[in-house]
């Protein structure tokens, strides 16, 4: 998964899938569009306005742990 937030546009998107897909752009509020690919799977999320929808604090930066293999 792959977060990025344009601070100048306020637009946060949320890539879920990196491979190269064909996606049809599906709007489902005034504020987010979905980015649709094969199989009707979600491939990205794109919000508008991001700082009035989502508390960016809580996902920017994006921290994550990776467990240490034994």
């Amino acid at each position: 998964m792959i977060i990025n937030y344009d601070s100048k546009n306020d637009l946060l998107y949320i890539r879920i899938d990196k491979r190269k897909n064909t996606v049809i752009n599906r709007k489902i509020s005034d504020n987010v569009v979905l980015d649709i690919g094969k199989d009707e799977m979600i491939i990205g999320i794109e919000i508008m306005d991001a700082s009035k929808h989502v508390n960016l604090d809580e996902i920017l930066p994006v921290k994550y742990n990776i467990p240490k293999a034994s």
